[in-house]
């Protein structure tokens, strides 16, 4: 192991894993619902929303429980744990979000 590299405790590493898995999904999802929107308010396609909606609050509901789990494992900052909790709802942002927590996490720095 080089000198400047930090041991993450297992549970905080299986927790990572978890949430790295979740924000793909999550983000995959929102912009499924950004399309079924579009569908709905462009083209009155009710269906749309009306089916993925209530799929993308379920699997934000995971992420969201997921985001607590990992931020209680590795010991964020309430603003972190809110702010990454947030990217789960702006197009693309958990993106972002899990290559931020994923570096910092890894160096063991908290979010």
């Amino acid at each position: 192991m080089p000198d400047n590299a930090v041991a993450v405790p297992p549970k905080v590493l299986a927790a990572l894993g978890r949430f790295r898995i979740a924000a793909m999904i999550v983000g995959i999802a929102l912009l499924v619902l950004v399309v079924a929107m579009v569908l709905r308010y462009g083209f009155d396609q009710r269906w749309a929303v009306a089916t993925w909606g209530p799929i993308h609050g379920l699997l934000y509901f995971g992420y969201f429980l997921i985001v607590l789990d990992l931020s209680f494992k590795a010991r964020w900052t309430p603003v972190g744990t809110l702010l990454v909790i947030l990217a789960g709802v702006v197009p693309v942002a958990s993106f972002y979000a899990e290559k931020t927590v994923r570096r910092k996490v890894l160096a063991g720095e908290r979010v």
